[in-house]
């Protein structure tokens, strides 16, 4: 069975500047992440409810809120990839100039087999990219595609596990 999970902003005291609310995520928006990142698909508004003090309508309204100002960026699948006949996930380290790293993650993202990029900001080696590959060859094509892109592939990790929890900063019992 699929684990769903939800992706969030870093925890802010208040929301960053540029279009979004200058207010504060309250103790409310904390418990509604919370809620969200241990099981979006099976907590519904009225269950958050009941932990935050608040009403069905609120949370649903809090939520929307959330997703309007980009704090909830979306809802997705958590996939075993080996158990879905995909046993290869490598790690890519890679090397873009620091200019053009932030332009490239769309064409990275667009590449078969990448299913992640994250932008690193400290070091040479700035773009992490996972692949997913049925065999060696899937991983090869994967590298060869980052490389005709211009970027430098430094180093490759085989990737075991991934496993994930929800944020304790966002834990109204912490």
């Amino acid at each position: 069975m699929a684990r769903y999970e939800i992706s969030v902003g870093a925890r802010r005291s208040v929301f960053a500047p540029g279009g979004r609310n200058d207010g504060m995520v309250d103790d409310v928006d904390r418990t509604v992440l919370h809620a969200l990142q241990e099981d979006a698909r099976n907590t519904s508004s009225g269950d958050i409810a009941e932990r935050t003090g608040t009403s069905d309508s609120t949370v649903r309204k809090r939520i929307q809120r959330l997703e309007r100002e980009g704090i909830v960026k979306g809802y997705s699948a958590e996939i075993d990839y080996r158990e879905a006949g995909y046993p290869l996930r490598m790690l890519l380290f890679c090397t873009a100039s620091i200019t053009e790293r932030g332009d490239l993650l769309d064409e990275v993202l667009a590449i078969d087999g990448v299913v992640a990029v994250q932008e690193l900001v400290t070091g040479d080696e700035n773009l992490l990219v996972t692949v997913v590959g049925e065999s060696d060859s899937d991983v090869t094509a994967a590298a060869q595609a980052l490389l005709d892109l211009g970027l430098t592939v430094s180093d490759e990790v085989l990737m075991r596990s991934h496993e994930t929890t929800p944020f304790d900063g966002f834990d109204p019992d912490d």
